[in-house]
């Protein structure tokens, strides 16, 4: 059942401020290695302590073997790690076989470095399959609870069950690397029928598995929601623009998605780390969508995603929102990308018959193509806003935005982001926040941004190099005059800078103003850096606990002065 989203108002005429931290992230004293519902909930209190009014997440659905948020293996099913797994959770889960299995796992070294997703996810899975076991032992309320959440949720439940059995039969999700008969949902249940009993048997009862996980997860995160509500702290989801090649979904449906093309953005002067992007642009791997086939059953995939993810937030962000009107594509899979590296354009058109990197359906070069791709972006936009109601949509409307875009999100009632160091016509100062239209989210960073410390900083160490005509000068000047930063510059960073750019981030006129936690904290802290391949991308916790984090000076003084600052600017939340 879809809670009711009145339940807490979220409305534009009252300015809110949030925290972005990413969950694994966070720590608690008997966590199981990785931030959970239960870190969530320490969380939820501690923002709301703090005058916070929004906990804004990465996406949580269940990852695959790069553990990335944004290549998750379902668009609807959600990620094992994020479940609070103990005895007082879990009514089938006895304190016994919690005691046997913890002691299996190195839990003091789990719990105090990165997150070790092989050893965290097979340690849950542990407690969930003998929880699992002793279900038909239960009570036949929970029983009958189980059964009722298996015919809710069908539609997509069934074949994502019987993927994720595949993908552990084979360890991996790379259906395209199976037997051929297994390699879509259709193939594999004509597959299945022609088993031997014993083998069917057990491959319905991983199945149900599967199911039992969501069903917890599930039941977790609508009573997580619930919290929120009564501390008055709206949790904001992230759905990405696109799915994982290697996801249940294509497996599901392979008739929604046009394989032939990866989607991605085009090249960026922000990141520079890697030769390729900055070459061709971000590859990330995702199919393309076939608006055509899914106009068909008027989008009923995305209408079925977005329930999801509503049952279990107040809000959700959409990575990338440009990807509805107009996507960057390339002919070839990242895989591919080192081989296309060297190549000039007519090399790499010559390589993938005639065809190049470059915006799908259309660019945008003549009026006549801008117009069709913002109203065809309305339209698919207009089908989910019918499912999900108004100001429940937030829209990462960043990268290359072309100019129709804001003005057709504001159409539709969609906030999109301003950061302020990018908001500026040239090299003419940063807008003042003042003037942020009411409908947008400000941000100083998002999770593949470095922190402001780590900013400002090597801005002001290249400007003392560098000179006054430096570029960096001309950054770190238009930022010190947004926050009102009185000092000679350049200068490193120092605690009044701190709260000169909080104090102008929250004064703002934006809706929303969210501050990711490492800015919080002034720390230097970075959980993705974009376009590399690294073990501590999507892994970083945070340094201490949250009763470290209460008993910490330092991170109790910032708090403080947050708390102060969201008083001071009238965005401080009664949660």
């Amino acid at each position: 059942m879809i809670p009711d989203c009145t339940a807490m108002e979220l409305s534009p005429e009252r300015r809110i401020a949030g925290i972005l931290a990413p969950l694994f992230a966070l720590r608690s004293e008997d966590d199981l290695g990785i931030g959970d519902t239960a870190s969530l909930r320490h969380f939820v209190d501690w923002a709301a302590d703090h005058g916070f009014g929004l906990v804004q997440l990465l996406p949580v659905n269940e990852t695959g073997g790069d553990n990335s948020p944004y290549n998750a293996v379902s668009s609807i099913a959600l990620d094992p790690t994020t479940i609070e797994v103990s005895p007082t959770a879990i009514p089938e889960l006895t304190a016994r076989d919690y005691k046997a299995v913890l002691g299996k796992y190195p839990l003091k070294e789990m719990r105090s470095g990165a997150v070790d997703y092989v050893r965290v996810k097979q340690l849950k899975h542990d407690l969930l399959g003998r929880a699992c076991a002793r279900l038909d032992r239960a009570t036949t309320g929970r029983q009958r609870e189980f059964a009722a959440f298996q015919t809710q949720e069908v539609g997509w439940l069934r074949d994502y069950t019987l993927f994720r059995v595949l993908m552990e039969q084979h360890g991996s999700e790379m259906w395209d690397h199976w037997p051929r008969e297994q390699a879509t949902a259709k193939k594999a249940w004509d597959w299945l029928s022609v088993q031997p009993a014993a083998r069917r048997s057990a491959l319905k009862e991983r199945m149900r598995y599967f199911a039992y996980v969501q069903w917890i997860a599930f039941s977790q995160w609508r009573e997580l929601r619930a919290h929120c509500d009564q501390r008055n702290v709206a949790l904001m989801g992230d759905i990405p623009i696109g799915v994982s090649y290697y996801s249940s979904d294509v497996f599901s449906l392979p008739q929604l998605f046009d394989l032939t093309w990866s989607g991605g953005a085009p090249p960026e002067r922000v990141f520079k780390a890697d030769p390729f992007t900055a070459k061709w642009g971000q590859n990330w791997g995702v199919p393309k969508y076939r608006w055509d086939v899914m106009r068909g059953d008027q989008f009923e995939w995305w209408k079925t995603r977005v329930r999801a993810i509503r049952e279990v937030f107040h809000l959700f962000r959409i990575d990338h929102i440009l990807g509805f009107y107009r996507f960057f594509s390339f002919p070839w899979r990242p895989s591919e990308n080192e081989s296309f590296l060297p190549l000039s354009e007519g090399e790499a058109r010559a390589r993938c018959g005639g065809r190049l990197p470059g915006f799908l359906p259309r660019p945008d070069e003549t009026p006549e193509q801008c117009d069709a791709n913002r109203r065809e972006g309305e339209e698919y936009l207009g089908h989910l806003l019918g499912v999900v109601g108004e100001h429940r949509l937030v829209g990462e409307d960043l990268g290359v935005v072309p100019p129709y875009v804001r003005p057709s999100l504001a159409s539709l009632g969609i906030a999109g982001f301003k950061v302020p160091q990018w908001e500026r016509e040239g090299n003419g100062p940063l807008t003042d926040g003042a003037d942020y239209p009411r409908l947008s989210v400000t941000a100083y960073a998002t999770h593949d941004h470095a922190p402001m410390k780590v900013q400002w900083n090597q801005w002001s160490e290249v400007a003392q190099a560098g000179g006054i005509h430096s570029p960096e000068f001309g950054e770190l000047q238009r930022l010190a005059a947004f926050a009102h930063v009185q000092i000679a510059l350049p200068h490193p960073w120092t605690d009044g800078i701190h709260e000169a750019l909080l104090r102008a981030l929250f004064a703002s006129n934006a809706w929303m103003a969210i501050a990711m936690i490492t800015d919080l904290f002034a720390s230097e802290q970075r959980f993705n850096v974009p376009g590399t391949i690294s073990d501590k991308n999507w892994a970083e916790r945070l340094p201490k606990t949250f009763a470290e984090l209460r008993a910490d000076p330092d991170i109790c003084g910032h708090m403080e002065m947050s708390r102060r600052l969201l008083v001071e600017t009238g965005r401080a939340s009664g949660g």
